[in-house]
This record gives structure tokens, sequence and C-alpha cells, in this order.
């Protein structure tokens, strides 16, 4: 009898590592990483939760999404950053976007709105003449800088929604540095579901609202 207890003694903390280690993989979920710059469907990636006070590993778990809608059924992706690289030549310590720098322009290439089908990040064809128009001005005006922002629809959550926004944004900037553009000159700020330019609730007004929106920024 005192040989049985004392085996089991011994097995007990390898019978509990086991357990644990099986509860674990039952319900932590698996999660890929995001890669930096890709294109295409969000729901082709799997991406980890993360916590948007810290922008580190969630600690909050998965947050729900609502039926339907610009990110429905997906879960939320890595938190909204400006995707902007920032260059400072001058070693002056300035923001070279800063308000106290440049003018903002939001009409000049209003006409050149990026569009995007429903959840998804991809560059229609038939919106690349587009971005290549506003490559064309920037190469010729190499003082101007660019600003990208991405939207949604207001269907799905609102953190889904900042980070798909971020996503649309990104995909823009990437296609305008293939032009020849220089990344620093470009940075992209995220409003998901914020700013609809058209309040309706149907296709009609969403499929207005799923865009990129060009900021065209001057020296002062």
């Amino acid at each position: 009898m005192k040989k049985n207890v004392s085996m089991f003694a011994r097995l007990l903390p390898v019978i509990l590592v086991i357990a644990i280690s099986t509860t674990a993989c039952k319900t932590r979920p698996r999660w890929g990483t995001v890669l930096p710059g890709r294109t295409g469907n969000v729901s082709d990636e799997g991406l980890r939760p993360t916590n948007p006070r810290t922008g580190g590993p969630g600690d909050l778990g998965v947050a729900p999404i609502r039926p339907g809608g610009d990110g429905a059924g997906l879960s939320p992706i890595q938190p909204v950053t400006d995707g902007g690289v920032v260059s400072d030549p001058t070693g002056s310590g300035l923001d070279p976007f800063g308000p106290d720098r440049v003018n903002r322009d939001e009409s000049k290439f209003a006409a050149q709105t990026v569009y995007f089908d429903f959840d998804k990040y991809t560059i229609k064809p038939n919106e690349i003449e587009k971005i290549k128009t506003v490559a064309a001005h920037l190469k010729a005006n190499t003082t101007h800088l660019m600003e990208i922002d991405g939207h949604c629809d207001e269907r799905g959550t609102e953190e889904y929604n900042r980070s798909l926004g971020e996503k649309r944004a990104q995909s823009i900037r990437e296609y305008l540095v293939r032009e020849g553009v220089g990344a620093e000159r470009i940075r992209t700020i995220s409003f998901g579901e914020d700013k609809p330019v058209d309040p309706g609730h149907d296709e009609t007004a969403w499929s207005k609202n799923r865009r990129g929106d060009f900021v065209l920024l001057t020296p002062k």
C-alpha cells in the first residue's frame, strides 16, 4: 500500500502537467502572425487578438463580432498603427507631417478616392489608374507629401473596422511605393467606421464608405 501511494505521489506532478497542457490546447486559439504590407482578403490571414490599451498580445480575449458587415465573422487584427515611415533629414526633430509644417488639401484628389469590396483591402483593377494619377503628381512635386485615410462601412465591430481601414490605407500606400514614390513621403491613418460620407444603412451607402481618401500635404 505504501509503495503504491509513493508511486502515485511521484506520478502526480506529471499527471497535472499533462492535464493542464491538454486543457490549454483545447482553449487557446491558434493565431498566425501579421505579414506587413500583405494585401488580400482579411479573412485569408490568421491573426491574433491584441490588447488595445498596450498594443501587446491581448488579455481581453477575442472581441465579439456583430452579424454581417465589414469584418463579419472574422477575428480582430493588430492594433492600428501609422504606417508612414517618417524621415527627418534636417535632424530638427519636427514631424514633417505636422500641422506647423504642411497645408492640408482634402479636395485635390477627391476624384481619386479608392473604393473597396466588402471585407477586403485588395486594390481592384478599376481603381489602379486613380493611384497612378496620385503617384504621377507626387513624383513631379517632390516636396509634396501624402496622407492616406482608410475607412469602412458601419458593419462589424469598431475595433475590427479600424484595423481593416488601416489595411486598406496600407494597400494604397504599398502601390504608391511600387510606382516610385518614397515611402517616407506617405503616412496612413485609419478612421474605421467613424467618418462615413453617406449616413445611409444600405449597400448604396456602404459601398461609398469602404474607401481610401487622399489628403495632399504641401509645404507652408
